[in-house]
């Protein structure tokens, strides 16, 4: 945190002496976002120090967490609420009974161990092109006890879903805009069989989600799932904070919208 802080402060202190400086509305939006992201961290350091590093709500109460997230908002992660648009979808897709659960693009396994906890019977895969987020994974995973049913891996091409074809598959995908290369059923057409949620980024490729949507509409009911504000009840450690720590405390980091594809196929394995 320390570290931080002190870069922090280099950047606003390179910035007030630049031309221009914060007094643009640019510069001044990225000010606040800067300071943001350090006040975020303050409160996740925080919840870790008080709570002792659990996740606090949501499906994944109780979860053991790592330090950092290597992707992202730590404190949204901790407190329950991070992407909880997607809690149902979630819900529903373990009520299906997964023997497979492929998490693409998994960084610190916030879904790879988090599903791994709730569905004791199925085999996990976890990849990413990072290897400190395939670290935190593995680290996490024998913090919670599913290092056995877990298994990390790199780069994971169209035609390795072609492995797991005819299994009941839970596909979570969220590859910043590499989707649009990932998700090819001409390439791996086990993907026809397979439940998939995928987080769509038409802010690094415009079009994406038209695009992978076309792909599947003929083999799954789609529903595009837009993120929306946190209703969920805070945790008591965040419930007499400022009215700005409760904000920034649920805050992803998002610099534009990501809607998800949560895709069902037509047919039963």
């Amino acid at each position: 945190m320390a570290s931080y802080l002190e870069t922090v402060r280099e950047w606003f202190r390179a910035r007030l002496d630049a031309p221009g400086g914060l007094s643009t509305p640019e510069g001044a939006t990225l000010g606040l976002q800067v300071l943001a992201i350090w006040r975020s961290r303050m409160i996740a350091q925080a919840l870790r120090n008080q709570e002792g590093g659990c996740v606090l709500g949501g499906p994944f109460a109780g979860m053991v967490y790592v330090e950092t997230a290597t992707e992202g908002a730590l404190a949204p992660r901790l407190v329950g609420t991070y992407e909880d648009e997607l809690h149902p979808h979630l819900a529903a897709a373990l009520a299906a009974d997964p023997e497979v659960i492929l998490d693409i693009g998994c960084a610190e396994g916030y879904y790879a161990v988090g599903l791994a906890r709730l569905a004791p019977h199925a085999e996990v895969y976890a990849h990413d092109t990072a290897p400190a987020a395939l670290e935190a994974c593995r680290r996490m995973a024998e913090l919670n006890g599913v290092e056995a049913r877990l298994r990390t891996g790199g780069l994971f091409h169209p035609e390795d879903f072609q492995a797991f074809a005819d299994r009941r598959c839970l596909v979570i995908v969220d590859i910043e805009g590499a989707e649009d290369d990932l998700l090819r059923p001409d390439l791996a057409p086990a993907l026809a069989g397979m439940r998939l949620i995928v987080e769509t980024h038409d802010v690094y490729r415009p079009g994406v989600l038209d695009r992978v949507r076309a792909r599947f509409e003929a083999t799954h009911a789609i529903t595009v799932v837009h993120p929306g504000p946190k209703t969920a009840p805070l945790p008591e450690i965040l419930r007499n904070r400022s009215h700005l720590d409760q904000l920034l405390a649920v805050w992803e980091f998002r610099a534009a919208p990501t809607p998800w594809l949560v895709m069902t196929p037509k047919r039963s394995v």
